[in-house]
């Protein structure tokens, strides 16, 4: 997979990919990520990227020309692209979205800041993606989410391909509970089925441990984890 990064500060996306599992994947050549400056598709000596609104307000508006200019770059890979502008506006980013993303041979992921971009520039994007209604400075850090939680869905990336399996998101359930050494802990004691060595009743306990902790935490997750099993 082939990632391009479309940013304003392309220096706060090099330390995080530099540590783990991306590092790790990037060491493999199973992906490339790219921070494309945005600045760079500028044509006046300032580097000029956001201007007044039209209409007056507060803040400052992304230009479109320089973006939509990185995003022509970007295209130039020669991958099918998919482009993505982190957006508070966006449909929420789940698991299934992630997965979905993971299996895309090129991101380009467009980065937004101040108090936001040129409409236009939504013309020339597939999607928008929130990470959450919150809304932060710029969209560099709900990139990396994006990049974080996609990377480690590609087949390889992981040292253990069952961990994906069987982590929170992966059959609409969170997930399970875990324990290691030592069996107490401060009068915290380790359930006894996980003592027991017996394969069948551990994964059977873990299942109702996954969907009872998805019944009480996350209520709309577990009723489409039952909308799922009826339709089944």
């Amino acid at each position: 997979m082939f990632i391009d990064v479309l940013t304003l500060f392309p220096e706060l996306v090099a330390p995080v990919i530099s540590w783990g599992v991306i590092r790790r994947a990037l060491e493999k050549k199973t992906i490339t990520i790219r921070p494309v400056d945005i600045r760079d598709f500028t044509v006046d000596r300032h580097r000029t990227t956001d201007d007044a609104p039209y209409g007056g307000g507060p803040g400052m508006v992304m230009k479109p020309e320089p973006v939509v200019k990185a995003i022509d770059f970007a295209k130039k890979s020669g991958e099918a692209s998919r482009i993505i502008l982190m957006s508070p506006q966006g449909h929420r980013f789940d698991q299934s979205r992630a997965r979905a993303l993971s299996r895309e041979p090129h991101l380009i992921i467009v980065c937004g800041r101040y108090e936001g971009i040129d409409e236009r520039i939504r013309s020339f994007v597939d999607e928008e993606i929130s990470i959450g209604d919150y809304v932060l400075t710029g969209g560099e850090l709900p990139a990396l989410v994006l990049i974080d939680a996609v990377v480690r869905l590609i087949p390889g990336v992981l040292g253990n391909e069952a961990s994906v399996d069987e982590e929170s998101f992966s059959e609409d359930l969170l997930e399970y509970p875990h324990y290691t050494r030592p069996s107490v802990f401060r009068g915290l004691s380790v359930p006894d089925v996980l003592l027991s060595g017996h394969h069948e009743k551990i994964q059977k306990w873990r299942k109702e441990m996954a969907v009872e902790r998805t019944k009480e935490r996350h209520p709309e997750l577990y009723r489409h984890f039952l909308e799922g099993k009826e339709g089944a």
